[in-house]
């Protein structure tokens, strides 16, 4: 019953991880499209997600204390979704043209907030997965993450996107907000193994980790490794919308399509990540993702075949490669410091996405969709070269099978 519980509470975790993400950073960017704000300013959104870049910061804080003695994973988790859920419901009776129009400024500091909280609850969350799942474990159990963070994008930037039209700005906030609460209800009857604080500075608790074999070339390769994806993707939604897709259209594309293949493709590449090794799964699912954002360029809104195509290649090979990516994270943290050292490295592949989301605007506003989407793919190729460099150095944990 325990370990049936431990994975029902990761996959719920994670999934309410993904709810403010895909309402906010994949829905809402539609919304803004449709109207009339500019591909700039849809791409510079992206930098209201500046708590996750730098979550690192208070990250060895969760490591060395507790809101309550003795439970210091779900102290933290339940404080701060609890926290970030009373947000939401206060935002959803703030009138959504307002915001955009003379409460921009105050959308930007709610948006701010929510991404300080939530980025908080993901320290502990992840702590707690390194921490609850063995090195066999991680692979699937990075499939389970992945695929549960896929739910509560898709749930809230697809499924509620395609109702959004009937139901709209505050019943959708809503809804987020409700899923959330449902989501840490599992943390309530499972309790994860007791963290044991290490006294140490935060000074030394990074020279820790820079002083770990390979360390420069490490965080190169989780710094790159999804660059070209973040780059292409941010402008997926812009794309379809221009192209003709209404609200309704996208969200079932998006909720159907992607949904069932973001799942299944984050659930293959944990399994294959433990089975093909580290590397040889880590550089199979780049050139696969590299491959699915090329794909985009191929579309054309008189065959729907073709988007429903490039929408599931492209979370398929995304699910993959960031089971993948996120199995070596977990690889690499030490112990009694796993909050600290899996956010260090999530904050790079978010900072890395940052940057180029907000760049992304700009180059599909000058070079056209379909050569910005071949540029997003050459992007991910190149990043197969440090995957070897990795590979070469022996970083990546071995599995005896």
């Amino acid at each position: 019953m325990t370990n049936k519980m431990k994975w029902l509470a990761l996959i719920s975790l994670y999934m309410v991880q993904g709810l403010p993400h895909g309402f906010f950073g994949q829905a809402m960017p539609v919304m803004l499209r449709e109207q009339g704000v500019d591909l700039r300013s849809i791409g510079l959104m992206s930098l209201v997600a500046l708590p996750w870049a730098l979550k690192f910061i208070w990250a060895p804080v969760l490591d060395r204390f507790t809101l309550i003695p003795g439970e210091y994973r779900r102290s933290w988790i339940l404080a701060m979704n609890h926290t970030a859920v009373l947000a939401l419901v206060v935002l959803s009776f703030v009138p959504l043209p307002w915001l955009i129009g003379d409460g921009i400024l105050t959308i930007a500091i709610a948006l701010l907030l929510v991404n300080l909280l939530t980025a908080t609850q993901d320290i502990a969350t992840d702590a707690v997965a390194v921490e609850n799942l063995s090195i066999k474990e991680r692979g699937i159990g990075n499939g389970i993450q992945v695929g549960g963070y896929r739910i509560g994008m898709v749930l809230a930037g697809g499924a509620l996107l395609s109702f959004y039209s009937y139901i709209g700005w505050q019943a959708a906030l809503l809804s987020v907000a409700g899923l959330m609460l449902i989501g840490s209800l599992p943390l309530y009857f499972w309790k994860p193994r007791k963290h044991t604080a290490e006294p140490s500075t935060m000074w030394s608790q990074w020279q820790g980790f820079f002083r770990l074999d390979g360390a420069l070339i490490w965080l190169l390769l989780i710094g790159v490794y999804k660059f070209g994806d973040a780059f292409g993707t941010q402008m997926i939604r812009p794309y379809l919308s221009d192209l003709g897709l209404g609200l309704d259209q996208m969200g079932t594309l998006l909720g159907l399509g992607g949904f069932a293949a973001g799942l299944f493709g984050a659930l293959l590449g944990g399994l294959l990540v433990s089975r093909m090794g580290r590397a040889t799964a880590l550089l199979g699912f780049l050139a696969l993702e590299g491959l699915a954002i090329m794909a985009y360029a191929l579309v054309s809104v008189e065959v729907p075949l073709t988007y429903w195509g490039a929408v599931v290649f492209e979370h398929i090979a995304g699910g993959m490669a960031t089971a993948g990516l996120f199995t070596v994270m977990m690889d690499r943290c030490r112990e009694h410091n796993e909050g600290a050292d899996y956010a260090l490295q999530s904050c790079l592949v978010i900072i890395t996405g940052m940057i180029a989301g907000a760049l992304s605007g700009y180059s599909a506003s000058q070079f056209g969709y379909d050569s910005h989407f071949v540029i997003a793919g050459v992007a991910c190729f190149a990043a197969i070269g440090v995957v070897i460099m990795a590979a070469r150095r022996g970083l990546f944990v071995k599995i005896a099978h």
